[in-house]
């Protein structure tokens, strides 16, 4: 079969090529553009999940490093727990029956109160007295004196505190 192909039909032939290659090119630029909106996409969200598993990292990290601290501080808490239940168990255990305290009076006026003559002693030092300058207590008026020691004992039958040394008595008017 023999075909007679015209001017005019192959004008038109050429005329729908054209038309197809012109449609061709605007798909592959559609297409074009559709696949750099992806890239640019997939690259954005390549560069989240990157900055994501960063902060992530980051975050672990710094849970650990928490944890640490906390482990630590949680020993020493139950150290301290611990001596504070010693502490007070010895406390607790221990009767004031007999037990001497003494208070350091400044001019006659009390000052503070130790568990110790030399706790006292200690503490006037950083006041300016010499460690040394302690002398026997004598007669003169407690308003006296700069400062001074009394010893205290409990005395569970006057619930309360007596002194530790109780001056002689001195006969009355001259008495015998």
């Amino acid at each position: 079969m023999i075909r007679i192909t015209t001017r005019a039909r192959i004008a038109g032939l050429e005329d729908q090529v054209g038309a197809a290659r012109e449609q061709a090119r605007q798909a592959i630029g559609a297409a074009g553009a559709v696949f750099g909106r992806h890239a640019r996409e997939l690259s954005a969200a390549t560069g989240r999940a990157e900055r994501a598993e960063s902060a992530a990292c980051e975050a672990g990290e710094s849970l650990a490093r928490t944890r640490e601290e906390l482990a630590s501080v949680q020993q020493e808490l139950q150290r301290t727990h611990a001596e504070i239940c010693r502490l007070r168990e010895e406390l607790q255990g221990e009767s004031l029956q007999g037990r001497a305290l003494t208070l350091l009076l400044h001019y006659g006026r009390p000052h503070t109160i130790y568990a110790s003559r030399e706790d006292a002693h200690a503490d006037t030092a950083t006041h300016g007295v010499a460690p040394d300058g302690w002398v026997p207590s004598d007669e003169r008026p407690l308003a006296a004196v700069r400062w001074r020691c009394e010893a205290f004992i409990y005395d569970t039958a006057c619930n309360g505190f007596r002194r530790a040394f109780v001056p002689a008595p001195e006969p009355v008017g001259g008495a015998a």
